[in-house]
């Protein structure tokens, strides 16, 4: 957000640095706010117009019953015919009221349209795409270090501040200026005693407003952190409603939502009292105002200098439009505070650094060889924690290697690096020879096919999630990347074959099915290098037997990195890289390696004892059967 301090919830330049900001977006839709203001001008005429008729109508009647009483000031000089009856003088000024609060009914409905049309056809729409947009330019660090409740909230809720900025305080305080400019000058044509008696109480008005609008900011900066806290808990007691069963949570879980509601209920109950608080101390410096009118205005009346009607009347209903868009500041000091906390979250991630992006100069890939070659890399998710220390080692194209160690060792995270996730912290990934931060960043991922460990579907149909990286995929390649990844059998099980709508996450498909379907995903891109970050994990023996053999022939030519576990894949590759703490220990085949004393010697044995142990078990189920 620049220099300015913008995180203070009181920072005067913070403020007016994200005023700026807003009138800047504001003027993009200045079309649509000139539509708004001139309507609204129109409206404040035929309002003035309406009022002024009336009085006129008073003294009309006061005149007809008292000829004595002084003539009506008719409007440019215009008098009524002089064979025109009382009646018929009251029944045309009837009208004239009339059609004006017709007309006006009418431009008030034009208004709202308009207003509406505006803000959510416009800005909303405008706004929630941008910030998706960048969202999909942001990378995996910043979902790493914001909380998912945190981006829907601002994604959903806090771009409605920027929409209030618009209308709650950029047209209503040019239209309350505007109104207030133009009321002003037409009680200062009708006296200009009584107009500056009336508005004494202003200047403690204008205080109190300034005192508010001070006091409510830190209130809105704290309701909307604790809004995504609240919005964190409903996501995590969603997603994870498994795990809440399955524990016997849901008692526990139903009482931090509970707790964190009532937190968030409580502090808008602390913004609603100093709102509550304030507009009645406005409407009672307000009804002081009336009460030096009716003192002061009616002493001028019996002066004779005022008239009734065109005077005191109209007077009055001047005076109070005055001040009921006078107390109209305590909403637009309200909205400005709630604005600028909502506008400045989602400031923060329109404003946050691409840190992974293509160069303006970056160099074209087509169709890729698979030679990657990492040069004593670095990398750290958090400044001064290191998660990956200088890693060094070459794969030539077309060779499997297995990336195995133990739990945090780094695995995913070299992974991750490889299709540009995250960029190294030093040293430097070759891509068939480039620097991979030199190549078109698009070109790099669509040679590169990604199987995760817990690969996400979509509400959409099968053949829609399999063709999600390749949307031009024909039925055919689709089913054939089915084929190759054991899937075609069970999706032609399924209701409606390939065009089943899966339900949310694929939760209508087992573990196994889910990674089935991600398999062949990456399959169809064609890609030269293939990433599979322990697919199998979710998926039993027999099941990965049948999806290997399948993808003998996709490996086959292709480079392919593969976190494992299972000695049956580690058998399969042609290198095996080890990693332990972040580091490369041990680099080799697994017939050299399971003969070397070494961190994969001890988890290959740790394997098989499982292995031996699984397989007694099972001789011993047989042998119970047989003597049965």
């Amino acid at each position: 957000m620049g220099s300015d301090d913008v995180s203070n919830p009181n920072g005067g330049a913070g403020n007016w640095s994200l005023i700026k900001r807003l009138l800047a977006l504001s003027w993009n839709y200045r079309r649509a706010c000139l539509k708004v203001l001139i309507l609204q001008v129109i409206l404040l005429s035929v309002g003035l117009a309406g009022l002024s008729l009336a009085g006129l109508g008073l003294d009309v009647i006061h005149h007809e019953m008292d000829p004595s009483y002084r003539s009506p000031n008719y409007p440019f000089g215009m008098e009524f015919p002089a064979e025109w009856k009382s009646m018929t003088k009251i029944g045309f000024i009837a009208g004239l009221v009339f059609i004006l609060a017709a007309v006006r009914a009418s431009l008030n409905y034009l208004y709202s349209i308009s207003v509406a049309s505006l803000v959510h056809q416009e800005v909303m729409v405008n706004l929630r795409s941008q910030v998706f947009e960048k969202l999909q330019q942001l990378s995996f660090r910043f979902f790493d270090s914001t909380a998912s409740g945190s981006i829907i909230n601002r994604v959903t809720g806090d771009v409605n501040g920027v929409q209030l900025f618009v209308n709650g305080v950029l047209i209503q305080s040019i239209i309350m200026l505007l109104s207030l400019g133009v009321y002003m000058m037409y009680m200062l044509h009708l006296s200009v005693s009584l107009t500056l008696a009336c508005l004494v109480t202003i200047p403690v008005l204008w205080i109190l407003s300034i005192l508010f609008s001070r006091s409510i900011r830190p209130a809105h900066v704290k309701n909307r952190q604790l809004y995504d806290t609240l919005i964190l808990r409903l996501s995590e007691g969603i997603k994870g409603v498994h795990a809440i069963k399955g524990f016997g949570r849901e008692k526990e879980m139903r009482e931090q939502f509970e707790a964190t509601n009532n937190r968030y209920r409580r502090q808008q109950r602390k913004i609603f009292w100093r709102v509550s608080l304030y507009s009645p101390t406005v409407g009672f410096l307000t009804q002081i105002s009336m009460t030096i009118l009716l003192g002061y205005g009616g002493y001028l009346v019996f002066q004779g200098e005022l008239a009734i009607g065109t005077g005191l009347v109209v007077f009055a209903g001047l005076l109070q439009q005055f001040s009921g868009q006078v107390s109209n500041f305590a909403n637009i000091a309200n909205s400005i505070q709630a604005s600028l906390t909502g506008a400045k979250r989602v400031f923060e991630i329109l404003d946050a650094p691409v840190e992974v992006e293509s160069k303006v100069d970056a160099i074209r890939l087509s169709q890729s060889k698979g030679a990657i070659v990492f040069e004593n890399i670095g990398f750290e998710y958090k400044q001064m924690q290191p998660t990956l220390k200088g890693i060094t080692f070459s794969v030539e194209p077309g060779e499997c290697v297995a990336i195995v160690g133990a739990t945090g060792s780094g695995k995913s995270s070299l992974m991750s690096l490889i299709p540009r996730f995250y960029d190294v912290t030093s040293g430097k990934i070759l891509f068939d020879g480039h620097d991979l931060r030199e190549i078109n960043l698009d070109d790099l991922r669509r040679n590169i096919g990604i199987v995760f460990q817990e690969s996400f579907l979509f509400s959409n149909t099968v053949a829609a999630n399999i063709s999600f990286g390749y949307p031009d995929a024909t039925r055919e390649q689709v089913e054939a990347a089915a084929k190759v990844a054991a899937a075609h059998e069970f999706i032609m099980e399924l209701p409606k074959g390939y065009e089943t709508i899966l339900e949310e996450s694929g939760g209508n498909l087992s573990g196994g099915q889910r990674q089935r379907l991600a398999i062949a995903r990456a399959i169809l891109l064609e890609p030269s290098v293939l990433l599979l970050d322990d697919p199998t994990a979710a998926i039993d023996s027999e099941t990965e037997r049948e999806i290997f053999e399948a993808m003998d022939r996709a490996i086959s030519g292709r480079t392919t990195f593969v976190v494992a576990h299972r000695l049956s894949t580690l058998k399969k590759a042609d290198k095996i890289i080890v990693l332990d703490r972040g580091r490369v220990v041990q680099i080799g085949t697994h017939t050299d390696l399971i003969r070397q004393s070494g961190l994969y010697q001890r988890l290959a044995k740790l394997q098989i004892v499982d292995d031996l142990q699984e397989r007694e078990k099972l001789l011993d189920e047989v042998r119970s059967e047989t003597r049965k």
